[in-house]
């Protein structure tokens, strides 16, 4: 879906606008954090004002003393300020004079206020404002007893890539460059038939009066000597070169203004981005139309937005910012209805962007709807809906369901011996009945409930396929399972050195995991059904129908699967119900073990051995959290080298069933040890990189996996669980 703009160019005079520092009219959303402090600090723009292709998120750096306050794109180079306060260039953000501190943080936005300079007040805030416009708000006051002469250089800057410069754009005081953007990642390239930009134009803009402009080569050191000038040269210049032609490394803008005691005064500067096969008259008019316009009714949507989430009184401001964080993690991947949805949907992330994370909604990955629905339950009940959709008549939800339709993957089964689509990890249902436990929206449910009866109708249908009461992944179960790699049950070999078919097992054995899953679905269902018993429709028979039903499934589950040697739960043989596959033994310790407890399938004494599992400190009960796989096993391995692993690193959503499982059986103490580990994992990495992360190391600090992943903003909902579930028991 494109923005749609006028087509034609509205020059605004433009000049060094009067004050317009922004006013946060909530207290709860007031922060002050500083740069060690753990903020997510990665934007993009509000789902009225975005789309699928052609889209920018940036991450802003504030924490970094060798350089200016920055906001980086993907592949789109990155760009900030440098200042020239009384002939003295302060370039980084160590030599400020006070260091910044953001007071307001929201999915689309952040305010920070420091000093550049003794006696300069500013006011900072940026603002993504569409898919292709960043806004960057400067209200400057000198608070001194002199007068000061500031100078102001915005900077574009690529780096290696260098910016091919068009033209400069004098009335519209704009620089228009281009640069090429590649398909390739290092995770998941993006889709080489998807209509990403490759070739971009980009245009950068003051909303102020040029003083100069110019393009160079070489970095922030060279341009220093080019901004401060020999003072006692002959040819003294303070002017930047006005370059209009040529490939450089970075391009900047340069204003002046003069600051009386007492005095303030707001500047702005836009950067601009688009496909070269675009309008850029129509970017140009857009950036034209906020040069003159306030942004505290775009702070005011967001304190609105806000309005809705519980207000919590936490112990730490730490914690404030993880909540507050998670919440615009979730919302910063929401998109608006196009292609073949209806309804609003999201992507895994938008900054950075890469190509698996791009490629429409997973039921794991919708977990983190149970947070979200708190920020805005419509927008939720939205994502939800996209299944809904775009559900096949038989039932079946896909593993992947957004604007490109639904993307079943089909694969070949040994079992029917013809391709069968696939789905993802079943937890619909109960996301569904979260969801309403929020919005407390009947309309939303009802339609929930008759499609949830449908899916649960296909996977007993097609993942029981032996009809034993126990359940299968299918034959493309590496998806499915959600545990794609180093997975120490389902795959063959340790370093997955086979094809699919040839490493993936789990639609071989009757599995753990998924069998849980669906005694979790079945619950989900009839709690469904009973609120729903009062309409003509749903009757309460229809609620004790699949209670019974998951109860039969839970006792199967403790006949078959449970171990008495190891006191741990596993998947085994379908053929003979045994824990042994080939010459494999099947009893690997893995989470999966311990969801049970979630789907309330076990009694209180297996419960308590489970609790003694997981308490083991050489197992499970690591320093930041509960490991996929136990410790002291042979595939174990603490690091996070790469994306999608499980042998070792922790997943926040699996650790969030854990933790959802202990209070089910009401070791509340334990479950908040849980939270504080979870909690503790995401703020040590929030405070040295201001990332949220796929997954987590159990025992390190080191990661390298996909940043600013959706799914972590479940840590919203522990929080919120933590701070109210033992007050309402």
């Amino acid at each position: 879906m494109k923005i749609k703009l006028f087509a034609a160019i509205i020059l605004f005079p433009i000049t060094f606008l009067s004050a317009q520092k922004l006013v946060i009219n909530d207290d709860y959303l007031k922060i002050s954090a500083e740069g060690n402090d753990p903020l997510y600090t990665t934007y993009t723009a509000s789902m009225e004002r975005s789309q699928l292709y052609g889209d920018k998120g940036y991450k802003m750096d504030y924490y970094s003393d060798c350089t200016p306050i920055t906001y980086s794109g993907d592949q789109a180079g990155k760009f900030f300020s440098l200042w020239k306060i009384d002939q003295v260039v302060v370039k980084n953000i160590g030599e400020y004079y006070d260091k910044p501190i953001v007071i307001a943080s929201f999915p689309d936005m952040a305010v920070i206020e420091y000093s550049p300079f003794k006696g300069i007040k500013v006011q900072e805030t940026f603002f993504v404002y569409s898919s292709s416009i960043a806004v960057v708000s400067i209200n400057i006051k000198n608070e001194d007893k002199i007068k000061h002469d500031v100078e102001i250089y915005p900077v574009l800057e690529l780096g290696t890539d260098s910016l091919v410069i068009k033209n400069y754009d004098k009335e519209n005081s704009a620089y228009i460059t281009g640069h090429h953007e590649l398909k390739y990642r290092l995770i998941s390239s993006l889709y080489k038939n998807a209509p990403y930009p490759t070739d971009t134009r980009d245009i950068f803009a003051a909303g102020f009066d040029i003083y100069s402009f110019g393009a160079y080569e070489g970095d922030m050191n060279d341009f220093y000597n080019t901004i401060k000038t020999d003072f006692y040269s002959d040819n003294r210049n303070d002017s930047l070169n006005h370059a209009i032609e040529g490939n450089r490394e970075f391009i900047s803008l340069h204003g002046k203004l003069s600051l009386n005691p007492g005095e303030e005064k707001n500047i702005k500067y836009f950067r601009g981005w688009q496909d070269v096969n675009e309008n850029p008259q129509e970017l140009t008019m857009e950036i034209n139309s906020l040069k003159n316009e306030s942004l505290q009714k775009y702070l005011e949507d967001n304190i609105k937005l806000f309005s809705r989430i519980p207000r919590i009184k936490f112990k730490t401001e730490e914690e404030k910012l993880i909540y507050l964080g998670a919440f615009n993690l979730v919302r910063g991947c929401m998109l608006p209805p196009e292609g073949k949805t209806n309804y609003n949907y999201y992507v895994f992330s938008r900054e950075p962007l890469w190509g698996w994370g791009h490629g429409h909604q997973v039921l794991h990955e919708s977990l983190s709807m149970l947070a979200y629905a708190y920020l805005d339950p419509i927008s939720t009940q939205g994502s939800q809906y996209v299944y809904i959709e775009q559900q096949r008549e038989d039932g079946l939800i896909a593993y992947r369901h957004g604007p490109r339709g639904m993307q079943d993957y089909p694969h070949f089964s040994k079992v029917t011996n013809k391709d069968m689509s696939s789905t993802s990890a079943p937890f619909f249902n109960w996301i569904n009945w979260e969801v309403y436990s929020v919005s407390k929206d009947k309309k939303f449910l009802n339609d929930a409930y008759r499609s949830g009866k449908k899916y649960i109708n296909w996977l007993f249908e097609n993942r029981d396929l032996n009809h034993n009461g126990t359940f299968e992944w299918g034959p493309y179960g590496i998806i499915e399972n959600v545990r794609d790699w180093y997975n120490a049950v389902f795959q063959v070999s340790a370093d997955r050195y086979l094809d699919v078919d040839k490493e993936d097992i789990s639609d071989e054995l009757e599995c753990l995991d998924l069998t849980v899953m669906i005694i979790k679905e079945l619950r989900s269902l009839s709690k469904i059904a009973g609120e729903l018993a009062t309409t003509e429709e749903v009757k309460i028979e229809d609620a004790k129908y699949y209670l019974a039903k998951a109860d039969t499934i839970s006792q199967l589950v403790n006949e078959r699967m449970w171990d008495n040697e190891k006191k741990f739960f596993f998947s085994i043989n379908k053929e003979d119900f045994s824990f042994k596959f080939m010459s494999r033994d099947l009893r690997r310790e893995e989470i999966i073990g311990f969801l049970p407890l979630w789907a309330e399938a076990v009694d209180k004494e297996r419960a308590e051995l489970l609790i003694n599992k997981l308490t083991d400190t050489t197992k499970f009960w690591r320093k930041y959290g509960v490991p996929t796989l136990a410790a002291d096993d042979e595939w174990f391995s603490p690091y996070v080298d790469y994306c999608c692993k499980w042998n070792g690193p922790v997943w926040l959503l699996w650790d969030y069933m854990v933790y959802d499982g202990l209070r089910n059986y009401e070791y509340d103490d334990l479950a908040d040890q849980l939270a504080d580990k979870m909690i503790n994992a995401a703020s040590v990495q929030l405070k040295k990189n201001h990332n949220f992360w796929e997954s987590y190391s159990p025992d390190n600090e080191v990661l390298n996996s996909p940043p600013n992943y959706i799914w972590d903003s479940i840590l919203a909902k522990l929080l919120i669980d933590k701070y109210t579930l033992s007050k309402n028991r």
